[in-house]
């Protein structure tokens, strides 16, 4: 075990793996962008070939455990409805345990969320989430009216069961944040939040209004790691292991008002139920309820070693005639390749930091200057 974790912390094992993610993440970009031609003429299929395209094998790499807090009749419930998830944001790797999730129970291609515009930018995922039909906002209602409702619209005809992700707080949680959100959520008359943000209704009131007759429920996922864990990317690439638990209450839509301001008053009622479940997990270190193990499939792990034994093949090759070729110029050239490719992949891993992706949410300064 301790050779493994050895293994797992060296650096060029960590830039091998980069770069299959690399470079099978263009290819499968390249063959989304080839299946364009399918949408005008029939575009379930397009949606069937693409759902499938997005995989993940990171919970191999790091062997991170995942225990939900929910009864098995929620859980019988998984992959066989459209359902709204909404989900705290307090952590770097919030989206990759609920990307496992969704993989352990079949609806990983299926999976939407509302993202942020930026990520739209963000070379593979941003690409591929777009393929995806993913629905980009700018977080700014105005903007984005128009462009939430034609992408919600979109789906009301997806093909397999879907679960569409919602971060109401519109942010990842910070200290300075909270303190600006509990001052609005003051000035509101609205009961004050310890571990969350104040949630933005709208989003969650729209998306249930443009799926209404689609989704049947709504899952509320309340995560949170064991021993005080702050998990990162660059720990899940470096094979550090976590230990996450989920907390999931299933809703039915026909228990959750109609209207927008009954709505918005149930949704802030929910965050103050999750604030409590946040605060009895801190006491107890665990959440309430029953406990389910979900296992791993071996599909990720199998999606990797294929992409694996393609790709790695001829650039072990391609640096053994390098090295063997003893051309100085060679050898430099494949060097500045190496320190272009492993500073790409830092980069990519830097999205995720809550440093560099949290919004200018109760940053006056930063609000001046857009």
């Amino acid at each position: 075990m301790a050779l493994l974790t050895y293994l797992k912390s060296l650096f060029i094992l960590q830039l091998l793996m980069g770069f299959v993610f690399v470079v099978s993440g263009l290819i499968i970009n390249f063959i989304q962008l080839c299946s364009c031609i399918l949408w005008p003429i029939n575009k379930q299929l397009y949606r069937r070939i693409n759902c499938r395209l997005l995989v993940m094998m990171l919970e191999w790499w790091s062997g991170t455990e995942c225990t939900l807090y929910t009864d098995q009749a929620t859980v019988d419930k998984f992959g066989k409805e459209h359902v709204i998830i909404i989900l705290n944001h307090n952590f770097e790797i919030d989206f990759l345990c609920g990307w496992t999730m969704c993989e352990r129970f079949g609806v990983l291609g299926s999976s939407k969320v509302l993202a942020k515009h930026e990520l739209l930018k963000v070379p593979l995922i941003g690409w591929t989430w777009y393929f995806l039909e993913i629905v980009f906002c700018k977080r700014k209602w105005e903007e984005d009216r128009n462009t939430v409702f034609k992408g919600l619209d979109r789906l009301r005809d997806y093909p397999e069961y879907m679960w569409f992700l919602l971060y109401c707080e519109g942010t990842r949680f910070t200290e300075k944040k909270h303190e600006i959100s509990m001052q609005v959520a003051e000035s509101k008359g609205l009961p004050q939040l310890k571990y969350h943000l104040l949630p933005r209704t709208k989003g969650f009131t729209t998306t249930l209004q443009c799926l209404k007759g689609i989704v049947t429920a709504v899952y509320d996922v309340t995560l949170n790691f064991k021993d005080n864990q702050t998990p990162t990317l660059l720990g899940i690439v470096n094979g550090k292991k976590y230990k996450a638990d989920m907390s999931v209450r299933r809703f039915s839509v026909e228990d959750i008002p109609e209207d927008e301001q009954e709505c918005a008053n149930w949704l802030h009622k929910l965050y103050q139920e999750k604030d409590a479940l946040q605060e009895l997990y801190n006491k107890e270190g665990k959440f309430p309820g029953p406990t389910i193990i979900s296992h791993r499939r071996p599909w990720t792990l199998l999606n990797f070693f294929f992409w694996a034994t393609l790709l790695l093949s001829p650039l072990i090759n391609f640096a053994c005639g390098v090295a063997v070729s003893g051309s100085p110029l060679l050898i430099i050239a494949f060097i500045i390749f190496l320190i272009i490719a492993s500073v790409a992949i830092r980069r990519l891993i830097g999205v995720t930091e809550v440093k560099t992706t949290g919004s200018s949410y109760g940053n006056q300064e930063a609000k001046k200057q857009n």
